[in-house]
């Protein structure tokens, strides 16, 4: 076996400018799928993050039969809500645990009744990770000592035509379903450049909430926030043994739209790759076949010394697995480099905010990610590729009759 790599080394850097070429696609299609990853991670981190955090955390505690309800946001309290907030906490992943209450209702003006959810929050504990927490422009964000006090989103504000300290009407049903009624000061505004959640998505402080809801000191859902997101699965499976006779669900669940366009790119991606592949499994057959036409005599010589059609086979393939190995190590270079120099000083995408809506979450520059699990993920496909490519030019060289290629000129 050591005969048959070191020979394979010798012979692929014979010509080396035609190795080298080979090996820059190979290195170059790893390194941009590799990129292509980093980057990816770190828009999910900077658009979908700040989206989940929005849309209500990347996990959601409820109490059994949540989902079950006729209600789309039932006022179902959930059992020993401190409890679960303590059990979430000690796992590293969780950044926050907070409690809520979270229910839909009108709110009411001169301009007329507007459907929105109506979000009770511990203010305090969740403004280090609210992203509505810093876009709250005019006014200021909730205290948790807050009575009479609504936040609402610009959209809203628009439909509405309030401003802060103007006085605004909501409505909903409490816990046994009698309607309650509470009018309101706008403290704050917030303008995170999503109007379909800023019309629809109001914030009151927990214990105003659980007065106007019947709900003396309970919540209906604990919220965890997590330090990136990817981490649902693992966090999940740590609360499960804890929290039995609770429904536990990520945002992927809560939210499928949103699973479906994060999703999306990996499509994208997978076209991608598959003509990079091409491309690099095209190149390896074209330099091997080569060499078998231009090692023609070569080969002769090695089958007239005693070498079997399958060990010859064996030295190409030997070739093409080092060739593909070359370039995995180049694209993974290639890749690390770039993603650690971009991680570092970050892409600026804040002029493309206006693109879409949820554009509009990136608060500044995106980090790539090092994206070092894609040195397998990616890695493997590109020398599995290289290898397959050179079973065609070492069939080839096998079949040659030592004779024959002896004489060949």
């Amino acid at each position: 076996m050591l005969m048959y790599l070191r020979l394979a080394w010798r012979n692929i850097w014979r010509h080396r400018r035609r190795t080298a070429i080979v090996v820059v696609a190979l290195g170059l299609g790893l390194g941009l799928m590799m990129f292509y990853d980093g980057m990816i991670s770190g828009f999910e981190q900077a658009i979908y993050g700040n989206a989940i955090r929005v849309l209500g955390g990347n996990i959601r505690v409820h109490a059994a039969g949540y989902s079950q309800s006729v209600d789309s946001l039932p006022l179902l309290p959930l059992p020993n809500d401190q409890a679960v907030v303590q059990v979430a906490q000690a796992i590293p992943n969780v950044v926050v645990a907070s409690r809520r209450i979270n229910t839909g209702g009108l709110a009411t003006n001169r301009e007329g009744a507007f459907a929105v959810q109506i979000v009770g929050i511990e203010p305090e504990r969740e403004a280090p990770v609210d992203v509505i927490a810093q876009h709250v422009t005019p006014g200021r964000y909730l205290t948790s000592g807050d009575q009479d006090s609504i936040l609402i989103g610009k959209g809203l504000a628009d439909l509405m035509s309030v401003r802060t300290g103007d006085r605004i009407t909501l409505l909903g049903r409490s816990t046994h379903n009698q309607m309650r009624q509470r009018t309101m000061t706008v403290v704050g505004i917030y303008d995170i450049g999503v109007s379909s959640i800023e019309q629809k998505t109001v914030y009151i402080s927990l214990g105003e909430a659980q007065n106007l809801y019947d709900l003396a000191g309970q919540t209906t859902e604990v919220v965890l926030t997590l330090k990136k997101l990817g981490e649902e699965p693992a966090v999940i499976k740590a609360l499960t043994p804890a929290l039995r006779g609770y429904e536990i669900e990520s945002w992927a669940q809560s939210f499928p739209d949103l699973q479906q366009t994060v999703g999306a790119k990996n499509e994208a991606m997978t076209i991608f790759s598959v003509i990079i592949l091409l491309i690099a499994g095209i190149g390896v057959l074209n330099l091997l076949l080569m060499a078998v036409y231009e090692r023609t005599r070569e080969i002769g010589l090695l089958g007239a010394m005693g070498l079997r059609p399958r060990q010859i086979m064996a030295l190409f393939v030997t070739e093409g697995a080092m060739l593909g190995l070359v370039g995995v190590v180049a694209g993974a270079v290639l890749g690390i480099a770039l993603n650690g120099a971009l991680g570092f000083v970050g892409v600026d995408y804040s002029q493309f905010a206006g693109l879409t809506d949820y554009m509009a979450l990136i608060t500044g520059r995106v980090y790539p990610t090092l994206a070092l699990g894609s040195i397998l993920s990616r890695g493997l496909p590109v020398l599995v590729v290289a290898i397959l490519a050179s079973f065609y030019p070492a069939r080839e060289a096998s079949r040659r009759e030592p004779a024959a290629a002896l004489h060949y000129v």
